[in-house]
């Protein structure tokens, strides 16, 4: 008994490691069959996942500062310059309901994301400076001139052609990658995160 107990609560903890293991994929789409996707990532490497039947499909659609109005909840990925200035590499509205605040990034070296609504957009010296309040701080950050930036839009699988430039978030599960998050360039439009 004492054995089949320690067993469950191995299997329940292993269980649990693997739900919390998740990966993001940046590439392009190589084949998707209706149920498996296959990702030449990034690196050269290739990923295949299993895009299951309850996962909603995002496009991409064209986003630029002008959209953006005090108040919108955004995502804005961040790199230290050396004097110690934060400076976007990509910015993106993202649903207000997203937990705002600052995690590490994995777009480029050492970024950072940080989800916050917006204050306001001002002009500066290198480009324009965007003060971002994400509930537990505040903070500011430079949008150079080039910017990538971009948004999510309504999508379906029959947008999941091959060539096109994905992004995707997978859980590592016992019998291999899922996708929970995914998203595709369409009309020319890449996804910038």
């Amino acid at each position: 008994r004492v054995i089949c107990l320690t067993l469950a609560s191995l299997l329940f903890h292993v269980t649990a490691v693997h739900a919390q293991q998740e990966v993001r994929v940046r590439g392009t789409i190589a084949a998707f069959d209706g149920k498996f996707l296959t990702v030449t990532a990034r690196n050269g490497g290739e990923v295949r996942a299993e895009l299951p039947d309850n996962v909603t499909v995002s496009t991409t659609r064209a986003f630029s500062l002008a959209d953006i109005k005090p108040g919108m909840i955004m995502g804005v990925t961040t790199v230290k310059r050396a004097d110690g200035a934060l400076v976007a590499i990509d910015v993106s509205p993202i649903p207000p309901t997203a937990r705002q605040g600052l995690s590490p990034y994995d777009l480029a070296p050492d970024s950072t994301m940080t989800n916050a609504a917006v204050e306001g957009l001002v002009e500066s010296t290198g480009g324009q400076t965007l003060p971002l309040n994400y509930q537990t701080g505040k903070g500011s950050v430079l949008v150079p001139p080039g910017t990538p930036t971009s948004q999510a839009a309504p999508g379906t699988r029959a947008d999941l052609k091959a060539g096109e430039a994905v992004v995707l978030t997978a859980r590592q599960t016992e019998t291999g990658l899922s996708i929970v998050r995914i998203q595709v360039a369409k009309d020319g439009v890449r996804p910038t995160q």
